[in-house]
C-alpha cells in the first residue's frame, strides 16, 4: 500500500507563550496545501512532538486532521521507546482517522535488531493503521538496517520506511530488499533525488515547511524520471538543506518562518534560538535561493 508519493512536509508546531499557536497552524496548514504538498507529517521530530503533552499532542493531530479533511494524508508521529506506550498512543491516533503512523525506532534503550523486529511487528499487530517507520540512528542510537526492515516490511500494516541514516550505501540496499514489500522515503532532504534514482518513492522534507512547491515539483520530476532536471533542483536546494541543519533541527527552520511570517521563533528547552551567526548565514542562503 502506498500513502504517498512525492513531498510529505516534516511540519513544525506553531508555539506561542501558552502553548500551542493554533492560529498560526492552520494558517500554515493553508499555506502546505495551496502549494500542492503530497502529504502532510504531524508530531514528528520537527514538529517537537517530544517536549509535547499527550493533551497537546492529540490536540494539534486532531486539529490537523479535521482541517485537512482528506485533501492529502495526514501521517501523524507516535512512536517512543516503550512498546506498551505506543500501542496505547497509536490506537488513540489511529481513532481520530489519521492516515498513517509514522513510528521511530526505540531510544535510549538501544534495543537489537529483534528487539526492533518484535517492536514494530506488535505495534503492527495492534493497529489497523499503515505504519511508516522511521530510521535516524543520530538521533536514537538504533539503526534499522536493511534486512530487518525486509523482515517487517511482509506485515499487511507496514507500508514503508521514512530512511534518515544519511548512508547512502544502506538506503539502496533497503530499497533492493524491499521491493514489493514496502517503500522507502527519503528522511534526508540532501539525498532526496539520489535515493528517488534508486527507487525511492519520495521524502519526508525539513525543507518543504520553507518551500514547499519546490520541494514537490522536484520530487514530481523524480517520479517521472526526469532525474536531469530533478538533479538541477537538488543542487539548487542542497546549500539551503545545509543552512537548515545548520543547528539542531528544528532549530534553524522555525527561525527562518519566523522570518518568513508564517510562525513565532519560539522553541521548548532544550532547544534555544539560533545564533545571530547563524541567523544571518540562513537570512542569506533564502535570499540567494529565492533569487
Amino acid at each position: 500500500m502506498s500513502i504517498f508519493k512525492g513531498c510529505a512536509t516534516a511540519l513544525v508546531t506553531p508555539f506561542d507563550e501558552t502553548g500551542v499557536d493554533f492560529y498560526s497552524f492552520e494558517r500554515f496548514l493553508d499555506f502546505q496545501l495551496e502549494n500542492g504538498i503530497d502529504a502532510l507529517v504531524v508530531l514528528g521530530t520537527t514538529g517537537e512532538s517530544a517536549t509535547m503533552t499527550e493533551e497537546e499532542k492529540i490536540r494539534t493531530a486532531d486539529f490537523a486532521i479535521k482541517h485537512v479533511r482528506g485533501r492529502v494524508p495526514v501521517i501523524v508521529g507516535t512512536g517512543s521507546n516503550n512498546t506498551r506506550e505506543v500501542v496505547r498512543y497509536s490506537r488513540i491516533i489511529e481513532s481520530l482517522g489519521a492516515d498513517a503512523l509514522l513510528v521511530v525506532t526505540p531510544f535510549y534503550n538501544k534495543c537489537t535488531q529483534n528487539g526492533l523486529i518484535e517492536h514494530y511487528l506488535t505495534v503492527a499487530d495492534a493497529v489497523k493503521t499503515p505504519i511508516v517507520c522511521y530510521n535516524v540512528p543520530t538521533r536514537t542510537g538504533v539503526n534499522i538496517l536493511p534486512e530487518t526492515f525486509r523482515t517487517i516490511a511482509g506485515h499487511k500494516n507496514i507500508c514503508a520506511i521514512k530512511e534518515a541514516s544519511g548512508n547512502i550505501e544502506q538506503i539502496s540496499e533497503t530499497i533492493r530488499l524491499s521491493q514489493g514489500l514496502a517503500e522507502v522515503i527519503s528522511g534526508d532532504d540532501g539525498l532526496t533525488v539520489p535515493s528517488m534514482c534508486m527507487g525511492a518513492t519520495g521524502v519526508i522534507s525539513v525543507a518543504s515547511n520553507v518551500f514547499p512547491s519546490f520541494v514537490r515539483e522536484m520530487t514530481a520530476l523524480a517520479l517521472k524520471g526526469d532525474f536531469d532536471n530533478a538533479s538541477k533542483m537538488q543542487l539548487k536546494l542542497n546549500p539551503l538543506v545545509k543552512g537548515l541543519f545548520c543547528e539542531v533541527n528544528p532549530i534553524p527552520v522555525k527561525y527562518a518562518l519566523s522570518k518568513l511570517g508564517y510562525i513565532k521563533n519560539i522553541l521548548r528547552l532544550p532547544l534555544t534560538p539560533v545564533t545571530k551567526a547563524d541567523s544571518d548565514k540562513i537570512d542569506t542562503l533564502i535570499n540567494d535561493f529565492i533569487n
